[in-house]
């Protein structure tokens, strides 16, 4: 749920370097702060110019207000607790309770103003990625303005001046604040409603994490040894699916502030990049993909018709990534055998099971016990078994009837008859033939 949570007032105020007043202070908007993880309701705007609003998988939008032509919102930063999944929680930092912060929306010529306050324990600065403003509003702490120290408030101000995808994230301690999970995303929509109009919406942000089995606070200074890979800071299967309705045009917008890129893939249909944090793909320029790369800092909107009823996969194809708290220093022992080495373990360890003699998909069916705060690396149930994924996975639910604003999980998919893949068991066997040279 949304809670209204007013700053401290006795903070320092700034505009740019300049103080700002107690009367002005007075004004500040409450910062709207969210304690949910679950996919929330798009907000359609009550006022100024009218847009399709977003959906944020597992995230909200941060509401704003409209004063003397502004629209005027309120970011924190802060400490954060972050549920990956059931059983697991991190330690994070992150922006109005959570991580990723909340979605800003605007529309493109609007006016914003960004109130940012920290309580952080140690200071920050917002860089706004992607958008053109004024060099004094680009928030890089030192180069463009000072430092936001705790306890302060900074206040940004510009104009909208293309519509797109764009991200916020820390220019001030980048490698801690990052890891952390400092980050969000900004969606400036098309002044004119119609242009590049989509029936659903969705957005997230792709993050990475190193946390050691049995802790909450990440490892900071890890440059490639990540063990969870998360769409908006959930794993499979806590990661909400994509509902939307047979016929509809779909649009979803990735954002990457991990450490390498990640080959996002769709099933089931083919769609288009129409978009990056530079601006809308001209359609001459698009071509027909299943998968596209997103590299480092990048972001990608692509876009296709849900014209086939069903529930399809869409993850990254990076393999580990679709894992769990993987550990990376595990040896191979496919083929190899165990029985002997594994009697004499458990007359020392009782409970000890041997695992990937025969490859890892044991694992998701095996009950070992794990350390508190750490997920089993392959987890997640379908209607037919174990699902063996994790991490960076979700499910597109394209469903015939399903009304326009309802996002309900529907369940999951009734396979019409003879159109499931089968055992085949009384069937005669072909002959195989085989030809000489």
């Amino acid at each position: 749920m949304v809670s209204r949570r007013h700053f401290l007032q006795n903070s320092s105020l700034m505009l740019g370097a300049a103080l700002v007043s107690k009367v002005e202070a007075a004004s500040i908007p409450e910062a709207a702060v969210m304690d949910s993880s679950r996919t929330h309701t798009p907000i359609f705007p009550a006022s100024g110019r009218p847009y399709q609003p977003v959906v944020t998988l597992n995230g909200w939008t941060l509401p704003w207000r409209m004063k003397n032509g502004w629209k005027e919102f309120h970011l924190v930063s802060e400490p954060v607790e972050r549920e990956f999944a059931a059983g697991m929680v991190g330690h994070l930092w992150g922006y109005n309770g959570q991580t990723p912060g909340p979605t800003i929306e605007a529309v493109e010529g609007d006016k914003v103003r960004i109130f940012v306050t920290n309580k952080l324990p140690e200071h920050t600065a917002v860089h706004w990625h992607g958008m053109l403003l004024p060099c004094g509003m680009d928030g890089v702490g030192g180069l463009t303005q000072p430092q936001i120290k705790p306890g302060q408030t900074f206040v940004y101000e510009f104009e909208l001046k293309k519509s797109g995808t764009f991200m916020y994230h820390p220019h001030a301690d980048e490698m801690v604040q990052m890891a952390m999970g400092m980050m969000g995303l900004f969606i400036v929509h098309p002044k004119n409603p119609r242009f590049m109009a989509v029936d659903r919406d969705f957005a997230f942000l792709i993050a990475a994490y190193d946390i050691d089995p049995g802790t909450y606070t990440p490892r900071v200074n890890t440059m490639t040894e990540f063990n969870m890979w998360t769409f908006n800071s959930r794993v499979f299967p806590a990661i909400d699916p994509m509902v939307v309705a047979l016929g509809d045009k779909v649009r979803i917008r990735v954002g990457n502030l991990t450490m390498t890129n990640h080959p996002i893939h769709l099933h089931g249909h083919t769609f288009e990049v129409t978009g990056t944090d530079g601006g809308w793909v001209p359609k001459t320029a698009r071509w027909p993909e299943v998968t596209t790369d997103v590299a480092v800092g990048q972001m990608r909107a692509i876009e296709f018709h849900a014209d086939a009823a069903g529930d399809w996969a869409f993850h990254c194809h990076k393999s580990h990534h679709t894992m769990n708290a993987m550990g990376h220093a595990v040896p191979t022992l496919i083929g190899a055998n165990t029985r002997d080495l594994t009697a004499k373990i458990k007359q020392v360890a009782q409970g000890y099971m041997p695992m990937g003699e025969t490859g890892m998909a044991d694992m998701s069916d095996m009950n070992m016990p794990l350390p508190a705060n750490t997920l089993p690396m392959m987890t997640g149930t379908g209607p037919f078994g174990s699902l063996e994924m994790g991490g960076m996975f979700t499910v597109l639910k394209v469903r015939a009837g399903q009304a326009a604003g309802n996002y309900q999980d529907p369940g999951w998919y009734q396979h019409p008859k003879g159109t499931v893949a089968r055992l085949v068991e009384d069937e005669p066997a072909e002959p195989v033939h085989r030809h000489e040279k």
